[in-house]
């Protein structure tokens, strides 16, 4: 039985499925990784993106910050790939439980995800730090540098930052998920990003799937591992 025999034999028999995704979900869609350096950024930036992205050069450089977070981590025109859409319509069968994701693009949702659980936060949630307005994405985008609320304050997206700690309700809930799964599938994660990451410990069951192009830190704890794009896999789903 091949690989993907192997995955539809489980998905079919399963109620109790969960995914687990990261930045190889949406690079089908248009959305790069932001960490590829490619030439474009280093002629562009002075540092490095994780220096970037992360809480205290936000807080001492936030023109720089909007700069590279409107121009690397915002893609308003990506859609929905056959990953998103075949994950969304196991859901609508009773199938898939949760879908947990590193990626903040909301995707998973705007193909139809109901139960998504977004362990880095959103770009489509963003507060005022001063007096916790809420805003959409447009406030972000329709800005010239910093977004300003209108009490003056900075609008900051709902996305963690690095040094800034995972939303424990999010990664409580996750745990739950995880932990009471009879199928886990992984898709398009190296799985290298801690505390996300170690997530994929509490799971009990013995039908973990990983998908991802290249090879993982975890392949050898894997009952089952596909080097394919995902949307590739997910396909024969929709």
């Amino acid at each position: 039985m091949t690989a993907q025999e192997t995955l539809r034999q489980w998905i079919e028999e399963s109620n109790n499925i969960v995914f687990f995704g990261g930045a190889g979900v949406s690079t089908e869609s248009g959305i790069p990784d932001f960490r590829s350096q490619d030439g474009l950024y280093n002629q562009e930036y002075d540092y490095p993106p994780e220096t970037i992205i992360s809480h205290s050069f936000y807080v001492r450089n936030p023109e720089e910050f909007y700069r590279f977070y409107k121009n690397r981590m915002i893609f308003t025109e990506a859609k929905p790939n056959a990953a998103h859409l075949a994950l969304a319509k196991l859901e609508q069968q009773g199938k898939l439980k949760a879908v947990i994701t590193q990626n903040i693009d909301g995707l998973h949702q705007m193909a139809g995800s109901k139960e998504v659980l977004e362990l880095h936060g959103s770009i489509h949630r963003n507060y005022c730090t001063r007096c916790g307005k809420f805003y959409g994405l447009d406030a972000v985008t329709g800005s010239q540098g910093v977004p300003r609320c209108d009490c003056g304050g900075i609008i900051k997206p709902d996305v963690v930052l690095y040094e800034e700690g995972l939303d424990q309700h999010t990664i409580q809930k996750s745990v739950y998920y995880i932990r009471h799964a009879d199928v886990l599938i992984i898709g398009g994660t190296s799985l290298a990003v801690y505390p996300a990451a170690g997530l994929i410990d509490y799971y009990q069951g013995n039908k973990l799937v990983l998908i991802n192009k290249s090879a993982t830190a975890r392949d050898a704890h894997a009952d089952l591992v596909i080097n394919e794009p995902i949307g590739q896999v997910f396909e024969p789903y929709l």
